[in-house]
């Protein structure tokens, strides 16, 4: 079976050469097999080993080959498949099947070449998301983690004759770049503390406590770096503004990008790091506030927004807000059971989004639609599915993870449950709002657009289906034993979230906070369909909505204090160091050896007697040493 685990990143690796080397000389349909088929495979291999894993326990992988090795250091290129990354596996290869095949019909008018290119990077997409989740040690999860955000650029600036999707592009990825630098020094501060990287050696020794290699500072100091490296990937406080920019790719792969891949890596991370993070309180504390500050403060701008897209955008990053409450407050497995859940239902949601652009001709304000019920059936009740599981409401799956979520807030500080819900209501409402706007009422479209209104190829309705139908029963697997269930997700990732906080709550107290949540949710949900579907917020947001509307001008703020500043600063560098300095030497140097050289050459004029002359000259110079008892000859030397 260790063999097999090279296999899974092996088809999509497969898939990228074949696609981006021959994309000139493919067919669509050629190109749609390979790239859709490469990572059905490794779903394949995937399910496999998830399989073998659940009935045998943990499986360690051999090292392929010794990647990195000095007289201190010596780090394998190895795979690791356990609980948590089988269950990943899964996550990644699952969602991005469904995500490829539902491309290859979205993308379909693209030229051959480009529609070569775009399956290329998808395929190096999951490529680098599963080399991160396989890798055995923090060096190769770190170069599937650059991966991801080399691939996320090339994605989001796939139209890149379109600036402003450039300049998104390219926000993404150096917001990235802040973070990984968080990322990068941990490992160095983890090598140079511990003399590896390997997962096994590095908990098992930074819990000897015989040892004391790690004190609680280098604990601290390793954890928020670590952090601030999931911050980045995964679009929180303060580095959160590049997810919604990131829109700028095509609807599939906001989806790849949003539910199965890239955000999810820093949730990945840190629960791996479950040992490490459990042992910095501060770090704990840091992680609960920032998920619970990110999750409130994104919900509030999805509220005011009228682009589709932009919608579901803020609404990932407040979902990933919770899933980094529940690392922080330590119910690690309702995270991870949130970042599964999440997956099915947002991308079904982006799916679906991308189900109405295309029935819309690529309209995306959500003021020029309405009516979409009856024209696009399939969407919309899949639709619908996707905003119930987003909501939190019985039996559907999000109910499930996000109610572990806020459970495990109430018992480890009240104040953080009470914010929680109101974010959950708040999640409720803007996504009726979408949904009453889109699909209800009548439709607000031009003549042209209503009368081409059409139901999507199965070719994207199929993948809506299986989403619709993982959304309404992936959370089963994580019934608590309240219900009478046994939560086998729970039992399932024990033995690698070994730091898992239990969190006691009487039986009562427990249906009451559910009851209060669903609750809450449910009257949110029934005002914003009561509202937005018979009156339809039609003109721009004024006041404090106004605010929200503009995203709390946070872009703007970072324009002013850092982006225009270092414009400034590299301005003044370029007129005055560079022009003026380094520029001014170079060029100095070349003058004065141009001068030089015409002035020498006029000592060679053809002349004999001139010749004779500076002869005559060196003869009385050399007689003058001579005659001066060397005092010249050691001024001379003195001199030069």
């Amino acid at each position: 079976m260790n063999k097999l685990v090279y296999l899974i990143p092996l088809f999509p690796l497969i898939g990228f050469l074949i696609n981006g080397l021959c994309r000139k000389s493919l067919s669509k349909t050629f190109i749609s097999v390979i790239g859709s088929g490469s990572i059905l495979a490794s779903f394949i291999v995937s399910l496999i080993l998830f399989f073998d894993v659940k009935s045998g326990g943990a499986m360690a992988v051999n090292p392929l080959f010794t990647f990195i090795q000095t007289s201190t250091l010596k780090i394998d290129f190895a795979f690791q498949v356990d609980q948590l990354s089988s269950l990943f596996l899964l996550i990644i290869t699952g969602i991005g099947f469904l995500i490829h095949v539902y491309s290859a019909s979205y993308m379909h008018e693209e030229e051959p070449q480009h529609y070569g290119r775009y399956f290329a990077y998808l395929n190096l997409f999951v490529f680098s998301m599963l080399l991160l989740v396989l890798g055995a040690n923090y060096i190769i999860m770190f170069i599937g983690w650059e991966g991801v955000g080399l691939c996320s650029y090339l994605l989001i600036g796939y139209w890149f004759k379109n600036n402003n999707y450039n300049y998104a592009a390219k926000k993404a990825f150096v917001m990235n770049r802040i973070g990984d630098l968080g990322f990068l020094l941990a490992v160095f501060w983890i090598i140079n503390k511990l003399g590896t990287t390997d997962y096994h050696q590095v908990f098992s020794l930074a819990q000897d406590s015989s040892k004391h290699l790690l004190s609680t500072f280098d604990v601290t100091a390793i954890t928020l770096l670590l952090f601030v490296g999931a911050m980045g990937k995964s679009a929180q406080i303060p580095l959160y503004t590049w997810l919604p920019d990131a829109m700028a790719g095509p609807t599939p792969v906001s989806a790849l990008i949003h539910a199965a891949t890239m955000v999810t890596a820093g949730i990945y991370m840190i629960a791996r790091s479950n040992v490490l993070f459990s042992m910095s309180e501060v770090t704990m504390h840091l992680i609960a506030i920032i998920g619970l500050a990110t999750a409130l403060f994104s919900a509030t701008i999805a509220i005011k927004q009228n682009d589709i897209k932009k919608v579901l955008a803020y609404s990932t990053v407040s979902q990933l807000g919770y899933m980094f409450l529940g690392l922080g407050v330590g119910a690690y497995t309702g995270a991870v059971f949130h970042v599964m859940t999440h997956a099915f239902f947002k991308a079904l949601l982006f799916l679906g989004a991308g189900s109405v652009i295309h029935a819309m001709h690529h309209e995306q304000d959500i003021r020029n639609m309405g009516g979409l019920k009856k024209k696009l059936p399939i969407t919309h009740i899949t639709f619908l599915l996707g905003c119930i599981a987003i909501s939190g409401i019985p039996p559907f799956s999000g109910f499930f993870s996000k109610d572990e979520i806020l459970a495990a807030a109430f018992a480890h500080n009240k104040i953080y449950w009470v914010l929680g819900v109101a974010g959950a209501a708040m999640t409720a409402f803007y996504m009726f709002r979408l949904y009453a706007t889109t699909f209800l009422g009548s439709f607000r479209g031009t003549h042209d657009q209503e009368h081409h209104l059409h139901e999507s190829p199965k070719a994207m309705t199929y993948p809506l289906i299986v989403l619709a139908i993982l959304s309404v029963v992936g959370g089963m697997i994580g019934i608590p034993e309240l219900m009478g269930g046994h939560h086998e997700l729970h039992h399932f990732l024990s033995p690698i979230l070994v730091s898992e906080k239990a969190h006691e709550i009487e039986h009562s107290t427990e249906w009451m906070l559910m009851g209060i949540s669903v609750a809450i949710a449910a009257i949110a949900i029934l005002f914003a369909i009561n509202k937005f579907s018979k009156k339809p917020e039609m003109q721009d947001a004024e006041g404090f909505g106004k605010v929200l509307a503009n995203k709390w001008y946070v872009d703007e703020l970072y324009d002013t204090i850092i982006v225009k500043p270092l414009m400034h600063i590299a301005e003044l560098f370029k007129s005055i160091v560079e022009k003026s300095g380094i520029d001014g030497a170079v060029n100095g140097v070349g003058r004065l050896v141009q001068y030089s050289s015409r002035q020498v050459r006029l000592l060679q004029s053809g002349q004999v007697g001139s010749y004779i002359l500076f002869m005559v000259l060196a003869f009385a110079l050399i007689i003058l040493i001579w005659v001066n008892d060397g005092h010249i000859y050691r001024f001379l030397t003195k001199i030069f």
